[in-house]
């Protein structure tokens, strides 16, 4: 496999992602003692806001962390638990670097993806939504070719062995403390595991979901798992839960790191989150049965931990600084009783920090926006454009850009919006016309300023919004308001004076000084 990042090819695990990113000049080894217990935080913090490399912490050393009962009062409260306080006992090395900030620029997140852009995935997604009609059975075949050869090595296939299971640790062997979990910030309720993928599976049905889900380490075989109310990992534990069963989970971490951005993928129902990596990458996943739960995962994993959840059992999880850039309080959530850990020989530890923004997270974020704008436009076709702003956490606000067709379309778009997957969440949406770049925050305050009458251009509603947002109305529900930012047409929602035209200078005249620019000397 080549060594080179621009060569479309699916990566062979994490650790030769990682020696891509070197090759690149993207990674900086980092030889100097570092705790995981907030030092890494604050390092990564302070190199991803400035838009620092890659990190890989060769020498990562500090004290176990401290695992016990949270104390329910200050914990509820938000306050510091007996998991946060500062880790005592003697200080140890680590048998493990650990690697931050893989992803955290569009270069990055683009080699993370197997391409040059990752623009590039949306326009293959739309290329198989949106095919053009063939004119002729020329055509017809070029593009069934086409098609056969984008999905014939999209399923993922079961193997009997793989790196991850190199090392297998079960029963009396387990201690989670041992691994270079990060605790992030001074007010935790203990270390995180922060970049995992969850996997469970219909218990009804047998379909696999991949999530990425705060993991809380909890003791040395017991796990807080965070499935929040909306999320389909909750959801397979109540099916489980309805007919008295516990249920399988498996969180891997590393291998390629397209199964990362698999696991954030707002995926329409039915689509299998390896399935969709595939796509991505090219190439099948491989997975290997896990060795204790009914479970498979990537073969090229570094670390993965097995175990179950039982429905009826509850435990405080929390408190946690996230992505927000507030802390979630601290809440009764499912509890993951490890069965194993398994490993490769000499792994990495691949983790990432939230806070408040911009993080690694960010560029995860945009990507998703961007690759999955076709799946969004197939539903609401008048959309040309969406910016989700990093600093509002995503899902609080979203800038769209339409191709406005008739009255009150901009109603339309903030309605399709509140019933598309994720998109539910958003409490803010500013809807501009097509000629307006989103993307661009100078233009859009300028458009919402301009076109935007704030007693007449708004729509408010209410519905489900992110189990985080500590300013709703109540957990998980909450206010949302629409604006429309658009030029308006006569008579629409009551306007009918004249509207003016925006001042923009002749095209002729825009062609003549380009050509004469460079001769100016300006």
């Amino acid at each position: 496999m080549c060594v080179e990042w621009r060569c479309r090819m699916a990566y062979r695990d994490y650790q030769h992602f990682l020696d891509v990113l070197a090759s690149a000049g993207e990674l900086k080894r980092i030889t100097e003692p570092v705790s995981p217990h907030l030092e890494i935080t604050e390092i990564a913090d302070r190199v991803m806001k400035s838009g620092g490399p890659a990190l890989l912490f060769e020498n990562v050393v500090g004290p176990p962390p401290r695992i016990g009962t949270p104390d329910p009062t200050s914990a509820v409260m938000g306050r510091p638990s007996i998991h946060s306080a500062a880790a005592g006992g003697e200080s140890r090395r680590y048998p493990m670097p650990v690697s931050i900030n893989a992803m955290g620029s569009r270069k990055r997140m683009s080699m993370a993806l197997s391409c040059d852009d990752y623009s590039e995935h949306a326009g293959r997604i739309a290329a198989l939504l949106k095919p053009d009609v063939p004119k002729s059975p020329g055509e017809a075949l070029k593009f069934a070719q086409r098609t056969f050869g984008e999905l014939k090595d999209v399923p993922p296939k079961r193997v009997a062995r793989g790196i991850c299971q190199e090392v297998v640790l079960q029963g009396s062997e387990i201690d989670l403390t041992k691994l270079p979990v990060l605790t992030c910030w001074p007010e935790d309720g203990g270390p995180y595991v922060t970049l995992p993928m969850v996997f469970t599976h219909d218990p009804t049905t047998g379909r696999r979901n991949v999530g990425m889900y705060r993991v809380q380490v909890q003791g040395k075989d017991e796990c807080g798992m965070h499935w929040q109310m909306h999320k389909t990992g909750m959801r397979h534990m109540e099916e489980a839960g309805s007919t008295g069963r516990r249920i399988d989970v498996a969180v891997a971490l590393g291998g390629d790191p397209i199964y990362a951005f698999g696991a954030i993928a707002p995926l329409p129902p039915g689509i299998d989150e390896m399935l969709f990596c595939g796509f991505l990458r090219r190439q099948r996943v491989e997975l290997v049965p896990c060795k204790t739960v009914d479970v498979a995962v990537p073969a090229d994993c570094e670390i993965v931990i097995e175990g179950y959840v039982d429905p009826a059992e509850r435990r405080l999880e929390g408190p946690f600084g996230d992505h927000t850039g507030y802390y979630s309080l601290a809440e009764e959530f499912p509890v993951l009783h490890v069965t194993a850990v398994t490993m490769r020989e000499k792994p990495v530890y691949p983790a990432t920090i939230v806070g408040r923004p911009p993080m690694e997270d960010g560029w995860m974020g945009k990507a998703v926006e961007q690759v999955f704008l076709p799946m969004i436009q197939l539903t609401v076709p008048e959309i040309v454009d969406i910016n989700l702003p990093v600093e509002a956490t995503f899902h609080n606000m979203a800038f769209v850009r339409i191709k406005k067709k008739y009255p009150g379309h901009a109603y339309k778009v903030m309605s399709a919006i509140w019933g598309l997957g994720g998109l539910a969440f958003t409490k803010f949406v500013f809807v501009f016309d097509e000629d307006c770049d989103v993307h661009d925050l100078a233009e859009v305050v300028f458009r919402i300023g301009a076109n935007c009458d704030p007693g007449r251009d708004h729509l408010l509603t209410k519905g489900p919004v992110d189990q985080l947002d500590h300013a709703s109305v109540q957990e998980g529900f909450g206010g949302k308001i629409g604006f429309d930012c658009t030029h308006k047409w006569p008579g629409e929602n009551g306007f009918s004076r004249p509207y003016p035209k925006l001042i923009t200078m002749a095209d002729d005249v825009a062609r003549k000084i380009d050509e004469m620019w460079p001769r100016l000397g300006l």
